[in-house]
């Protein structure tokens, strides 16, 4: 049976939108979540929002139609550097509804410094429709330089120092930014053979409900003039906790017709009340 031709249009627009990862996150900001660093020795090292084997999971939704269920997670990586690097993971999955005519299926890989919280190595495995890529950045951060690969060419190209990557820039945000309303962070992203710039401002702090019920956040400003790993270029809102793990709730960006979407439905924060209790 043939869908709706109403969700068939709703869903083609979405997919516009959202179905070019460039983040995440999400940018989403999607931006995503933080990772303790484990120790040789098993000791945790408080500094850092986010620990290994953290999975947050989002519906990205637009016009009440959700089309893309994305995935942020931070997982060990093998060898002996597993205490002081972890590997930065997302994907994007498009729902069965937007499958059956744009499909996405993609998936971000960053190795991150713990120490410095710079990215080392980048793999960007894109499927979104019938657009099929492979990318790849390892970056020199000491010497100012990345190799990219794409395409199936090599180059290599100037970097300022501290650079990060589509979906590192998201941990590296939630780590240094004060959650203080009118502090602000500027960085250099580099992504599809540019450096970009991208400035975070915290707005203010704002009590916001959903799937994790009630709780208090810190609502955050990305003014990023690029495609997010979930989202389309331009300005995304981000709703994180208020607290030590600055778990992102919810992510915003407003687009031609409405907005676009991101809540969390799975890796809720235990700072975050239970919808039952309200």
């Amino acid at each position: 049976m043939l869908e709706p031709v109403s969700s068939r249009v709703a869903g083609a627009r979405l997919l516009a939108y959202i179905g070019r990862p460039a983040i995440i996150g999400v940018v989403l900001f999607t931006l995503v979540v933080p990772v303790r660093a484990i120790g040789a020795e098993g000791a945790v090292d408080t500094s850092r929002p986010f620990k290994i084997g953290e999975r947050l999971t989002y519906e990205v939704s637009w016009l009440n139609l959700t089309a893309v269920i994305a995935v942020m997670e931070v997982v060990p990586t093998e060898g002996t550097r597993g205490d002081t690097v972890a590997k930065l993971v997302g994907t994007a999955q498009s729902t069965p509804i937007i499958t059956k005519f744009f499909p996405v299926d993609s998936r971000v890989e960053s190795e991150l410094d713990l120490d410095t919280l710079v990215p080392e190595h980048m793999t960007f495995r894109r499927r979104e429709g019938k657009k099929k890529e492979d990318i790849e950045y390892v970056f020199h951060q000491k010497e100012g330089s990345v190799t990219a690969v794409r395409g199936g060419t090599t180059e290599s190209l100037p970097i300022p120092a501290g650079t990060q990557d589509i979906i590192s820039c998201l941990y590296y945000t939630r780590t240094v930014l004060a959650p203080t309303p009118g502090a602000s962070l500027k960085m250099n992203v580099y992504h599809d053979k540019k450096n970009r710039p991208v400035e975070v401002r915290v707005e203010g702090i704002e009590t916001i409900e959903g799937a994790w019920g009630k709780a208090e956040t810190v609502r955050v400003l990305v003014i990023m003039p690029f495609h997010g790993l979930f989202m389309n270029k331009g300005d995304i809102r981000v709703w994180v906790t208020n607290d030590e793990r600055k778990t992102p709730l919810r992510m915003k960006a407003k687009v031609v017709l409405g907005s676009i979407v991101a809540d969390l439905v799975d890796g809720f924060p235990e700072t975050a009340s239970t919808r039952q209790e309200y």
